[in-house]
């Protein structure tokens, strides 16, 4: 049975020490506990252009009054200004933009709108509370609907026909309304708003697509004699002003004065305890798994009565917390282990319209899931929240530990530390999560990887004229184009503009998320069974033969990849280990775009050339050992892409007491180390980059240890790497020598991507080269900038 407990500003705490009830005395687990205090609110009046109609359906919903950031917002709206909210989770911002969208489609009834998040349960969140609002008094003749990939066929042609206010993603916004633009000729015309959620999520490659999807979308809209106004909201967003003028390509005003009230918060840090008993890779010493803490946390959560959110790294922790809370909860009440479900991306879409309605009307008490459920989606009276690793941003921290408690009432959330350099780093630093501005949201719209299929989208739904090739920045690119005769510059009427002149429209060929390659489905073998899917170019890494998969549960075992037909093929197991790849590794330098000399150190940023392959993978027990080594025989990958890097001399490698044998294993830990910590200085997760590391690189002479971006044509991170440097190496060497292990482990130096098997590896060689290269970045510098080109060398994968 449950045991209720009363919800009061102390009630954080008291979940605290319900978890702490198993913990012995003498452990150490807990490392930091914040209170965060509550707030009261602002509030303001309804402006007087609102119209009463709406004002009435929001009071019959019970909002009496406006917060004083609704009000700011909707007045800027409602005057023509482009205007980003950037206030708390949970502040309702949505508000800011429901006034006055709805007054419009009111006030002409020919006037739509355009609302864009980034996930399919957000965007369904907010239809649904709309649709609660157009269910009163006149504004039911206002028609509002989904548009997207879940969207039935005999439906959209009414969407189409009808539809006033259009909710949908950028990823339909640019596959179907952009590129079918003369049917939507409709909406177009009367488009008065548009409206961009979660705008933080916008980020690396995937802000990228999107910024230029919006400046597609301005520019038709232009085209049929509309200007709508973007209201862009964001909980977590740094200098939010500039990062919403980036992404929409025009001037933004930001509100950021919140005037919601907010209850208070318990934040507590943990640490799970080293195993004795068990050993890792190479001997290193094994870490309570985040995910296996995380299950017992939540279960104890759950037998508390309290509602609660964990949060994953991935999609398969997601589904192993949700066993592992299950089975733990089946030991003393079965009916509660009823109400624990996983969560992520990759569902059916029916699958994921069940939890989510389970999770709204409360009969799920508890869900693991990704970040999925990280943006906007109302689940009202969310007791706890519990993060299973660092998000890998401050951005989606705050975001996380802001769905615990709703408006007034106490609540917990706690961040368990995986096995990670960073995360060790963070429970024995929480000051860099709690007292550290959120990270600028990092886009690059002129990536040519990115820019040139964008261009041939734009110009195939209408032709590019000069100056607007100027404004895209793209005029180098277009020639490009031409000259592979994709594109044609003609002249006519009005001045020259540039033609789309390929076989077929370029709209498929365009993941606007940055994936590499189309999706991948997963299927069971026996039955055709459809489980769901995966982005292709991590499918080698976790959809190879022999890899075991999880789904809602389940366990599965991949009999056969598929590259080419874009399928797995899955049976039913349970094989009692887990698998991670193994991947060599090889990189080449081809242009040097900026470097900085710190005595016999050199910093620089540039343009690789990077192949990976994946050769095989290891079987883990859940216990942490190592039983073997598969081989596998898979195609080759090639990424172009963007890498921070530095190299060193032998000489500064032998005054640091690093000798000739020691240096491969001294260079590989220092780049696993900082792989690990780059997050902590940009907006990024440690998947979302690689790095290599050799004892003497073919086109640099030197040691080196690079670290590259993970996306085509580089996403921003190596180069925020590069101009942070000193602080991002400083976290690196203080996390490295804060770890206890002697030799190295997953809290320090290993990599649990490592394609090398993290071998070698030597953490004192590490520390000491680190504490060598920061001494030299604390002298003079000498900056400039040069171009090599020579073949690559390959070196030890991280």
């Amino acid at each position: 049975m449950t045991r209720e407990i009363r919800r009061d500003p102390s009630y954080g705490r008291s979940l605290l020490n319900r978890v702490l009830d198993g913990v012995p005395a003498t452990d150490s687990r807990l490392t930091h506990i914040a209170e965060i205090p509550g707030r009261a609110a602002t509030p303001a009046d309804w402006p007087a252009w609102s119209a009463p109609e709406v004002v009435n359906a929001l009071r019959a919903e019970g909002i009496e009054a406006p917060w004083s950031h609704q009000a700011t917002t909707a007045d800027q709206a409602a005057g023509g200004q482009h205007v980003v909210v950037a206030t708390g989770t949970a502040s309702g911002k949505s508000l800011g933009y429901q006034l006055p969208v709805l007054t419009a489609l009111h006030e002409d009834q020919r006037a739509t709108a355009l609302y864009l998040a980034p996930t399919k349960a957000l965007g369904a969140d907010q239809l649904r509370m709309v649709g609660e609002l157009t269910r009163h008094g006149s504004l039911r003749r206002i028609p509002v609907a989904a548009y997207d990939g879940d969207t039935p066929t005999e439906i959209r042609q009414w969407v189409r026909a009808e539809a006033r206010w259009l909710f949908t993603n950028p990823d339909m916004l640019h596959l179907s309304l952009l590129r079918s633009h003369r049917s939507w000729s409709r909406f177009f015309r009367r488009l008065r708003y548009v409206v961009v959620d979660e705008c933080h999520a916008y980020r690396g490659l995937f802000g990228s697509h999107v910024a230029l999807v919006l400046r597609r979308l301005r520019r038709l809209a232009a085209h049929y004699g509309a200007d709508p106004v973007f209201v862009l909201c964001s909980a977590t967003a740094a200098d939010p002003a500039a990062a919403a003028s980036r992404l929409v390509g025009a001037d933004c005003v930001a509100v950021t004065d919140d005037g919601s009230p907010r209850g208070p918060r318990t934040v507590a840090f943990w640490e799970p305890p080293l195993l004795t008993a068990v050993t890792g890779e190479n001997g290193a010493p094994v870490r309570l798994g985040a995910t296996t803490e995380a299950a017992r946390i939540t279960a104890d959560l759950v037998l508390e009565g309290a509602r609660t959110l964990t949060f994953a790294r991935s999609r398969r922790a997601a589904e192993l917390i949700a066993v592992h809370t299950r089975q733990r909860l089946t030991e003393i009440d079965p009916e509660l282990a009823e109400r624990v479900a996983a969560y992520r991306g990759g569902y059916l879409p029916e699958d994921r319209r069940a939890l989510e309605a389970g999770l709204s009307n409360g009969s799920l008490l508890a869900a693991a899931t990704t970040n999925a459920l990280e943006l906007g989606v109302d689940i009202a009276g969310l007791d706890a929240v519990v993060l299973a690793g660092f998000p890998g941003t401050v951005a989606s921290f705050r975001q996380q530990i802001g769905r615990a408690g709703r408006r007034t009432q106490g609540a917990l959330a706690l961040l368990v530390a995986r096995d990670d350099p960073l995360d060790t780093y963070l429970v024995h630093h929480p000051e860099a999560l709690l007292d550290r501005p959120v990270e600028a949201s990092i886009i690059d719209p002129s990536n040519p990887y990115v820019l040139g299929p964008q261009l041939l989208c734009a110009a195939m739904e209408l032709p590019i004229a000069d100056e607007e090739a100027q404004a895209f920045g793209a005029p180098g690119v277009l020639t490009e184009l031409a000259g592979q005769g994709l594109v044609r510059r003609r002249e006519a009427a009005g001045g020259s503009r540039w033609f789309y002149t390929g076989a077929e429209p370029p709209h498929d060929e365009v993941d606007v998320r940055g994936g590499i390659g189309t999706q991948v489905a997963i299927v069971v073998a026996e039955t055709g069974r459809l489980l769901g899917t995966a982005d292709a170019g991590r499918a080698p890494a976790t959809l190879h033969e022999g890899a075991v998969h999880l789904h809602q549960g389940e366990s599965y075992v991949v009999e056969e990849l598929d590259l080419e037909g874009g399928v797995a093929l899955v049976h039913a197991d349970t094989p009692g280990w887990t698998t991670s790849a193994r991947r060599i590794t090889s990189l080449t330098l081809d242009a040097m775009r900026e470097s900085t000399t710190f005595g016999e150190v050199t910093a620089a940023f540039a343009d690789v050339t990077v192949r990976s392959q994946v050769v095989g993978y290891l079987r883990t027990l859940v216990t942490g050992e190592v039983l073997d080594l598969v081989e596998l025989d898979l195609p080759e990958q090639t990424l172009p892409t963007t890498a921070v890097l530095y190299t060193v001399t032998p000489e500064l490698l032998g005054r640091a007491g690093i000798d000739a044998a020691a240096v491969p294993g001294a260079l590989h830990a220092a780049e696993h180390a900082a792989i690990g910590l780059l997050p902590l200085v940009a907006t990024c997760d440690r998947w979302d980059i690689g790095g290599v590391s050799t004892a003497q690189h073919a086109d640099t002479g030197l040691p080196t240890v690079f670290v590259y971006d993970g996306q085509p044509g580089g996403a921003g991170f190596a180069e925020r790497g590069y101009t942070m440097l000193r602080h991002w190496l400083s976290a690196t060497l203080a996390a490295v020598e804060a770890c206890s292990c002697r030799s190295g482990c997953p809290s320090c130096v290993q990599s649990p991507k490592c394609g090398n098997g993290n071998d070698p590896l030597e953490k004192a060689g590490a520390i000491r080269l680190l504490t060598a290269i920061l001494a030299e970045l604390t002298g003079r510098e000498r900056r400039c900038t040069a171009t090599m080109g020579q073949p690559g060398g390959q070196g030890i994968a991280g």
